[in-house]
């Protein structure tokens, strides 16, 4: 995700492919930085591009998001030794979504692996990835690049997404099962489309080469008006990928590979990741022998927990009290539309990680010149706050 844009930090930043149509649509000049890019913040109101989202259909440009090819005769053997899901039971044309490790069972990062072939795979990360694959590759025979400025990505999601393929003659591409990949002609040439989003609602990843990122935005924005089609940015997709519960790196949690303290990284279970972790595979993955030792001891001793707030000031940052006790801290937090709810993710000890069980939540928020402070009693749930039964379909 993002960062908000300071113009005075860092080199320069690049445009995405998409750049010279979303500066266009960008009314408020609301920019940030992702992976050295400069994207958008919002192009006029998060809440308009939210509720389009839920309602219709957005297009978010995921073009900064990192992209490694891993291909080779051993890219399977390489890459199911790297991630704690079975990556041998991926079949050509699946996504798999899952965390990969290092030897203290500490997540690196979690990210979608496309399989492309029978030896050709994708790798998706928010994250810096090259000098990690390339460690993991030492002794497979196996090529890893990185090819994140030659693909071009845009996000469709939402419940008219599937109309919107349709309409612009990817209709094909439409009937994609879940986490399912394809290729397909389009304009003259081709077109990668994945079921996959980061929203928890319907939509699709549309790949294509950078240097016909236009085409493809120009078609799908000439069919807008007939689905509610909008252009989103960050802010309204921080509130989506948190009502479906969605971690974000150096947010919930800081990569192993760059954490300056071990207290800011987390195992799978610790993220609510448990379930991504396959001790049945055959063979070694990275941080197994750890993360077995951590469930044969019970469990991590800190778990992500959704958090209901009362009230609706957003939590951001609260600290969680049991009593006098402190026991954790908001990660992520908002006022959720849909449903009407303050909610938020947070990291608790894990004995007050049960749902239902009632914590303090100390909140300061700042309103124009002026500071405050609120409590608000936190009820603990599942973290998966909206998902509807459409985006399967």
């Amino acid at each position: 995700m993002p960062e908000s844009l300071d113009p005075g930090a860092g080199a320069m930043l690049q445009p995405t492919p998409f750049h010279e149509r979303t500066a266009a649509l960008n009314l408020v000049n609301a920019w940030e930085r992702w992976q050295g890019h400069t994207t958008v913040s919002t192009f006029l109101s998060p809440d308009d591009e939210y509720f389009a989202t839920r309602t219709a259909a957005s297009l978010y440009d995921v073009s900064p998001m990192l992209k490694y090819r891993i291909a080779g005769p051993g890219a399977e053997a390489m890459l199911d030794r790297m991630f704690t899901r079975d990556v041998t039971k991926l079949k050509p044309g699946r996504v798999l979504y899952g965390p990969w490790c290092d030897g203290r069972g500490r997540v690196i990062e979690e990210g979608t692996l496309f399989r492309e072939s029978a030896d050709s795979f994708r790798l998706n990360a928010a994250e810096p990835q090259l000098h990690w694959l390339e460690d993991c590759a030492y002794g497979f025979e196996v090529a890893v690049e990185e090819v994140t400025g030659a693909i071009a990505g845009l996000a469709l999601q939402g419940p008219l997404s599937k109309r919107v393929l349709e309409d612009v003659g990817l209709a094909a591409a439409a009937r994609l099962p879940f986490f399912g990949l394809g290729r397909f002609a389009f304009e003259g040439g081709e077109i990668e489309v994945s079921r996959t989003g980061y929203t928890g609602d319907l939509g699709f990843e549309l790949w294509i080469e950078a240097e016909r990122a236009l085409t493809l935005w120009d078609r799908l924005m000439a069919v807008a008006e007939r689905h509610y089609l909008r252009p989103m940015g960050s802010a309204a997709l921080d509130v989506l990928r948190l009502e479906a519960g969605h971690v974000l790196v150096n947010v919930e949690y800081v990569g192993a590979g760059h954490a300056l303290r071990a207290s800011q990284t987390r195992t799978p279970e610790a993220l609510g990741l448990g379930w991504a972790v396959n001790f049945a595979k055959p063979g070694y993955f990275n941080g197994r022998s750890a993360l077995l030792a951590e469930r044969e001891a019970g469990g991590p001793k800190r778990r992500l927990v959704g958090l209901d707030v009362e009230g609706r000031k957003p939590a951001h940052g609260a600290w969680l009290y049991a009593g006098r006790r402190e026991v954790g801290q908001v990660t992520s937090a908002c006022w959720s539309p849909v449903l009407k709810r303050n909610i938020a993710l947070a990291t608790v000890e894990a004995r007050y990680a049960t749902p239902g069980r009632k914590l303090n939540a100390e909140i300061y928020y700042v309103k124009e010149v002026t500071q405050g402070r609120v409590d608000a009693v936190a009820t603990v749930v599942e973290p998966r706050f909206y998902a509807p039964a459409h985006r399967r379909e």
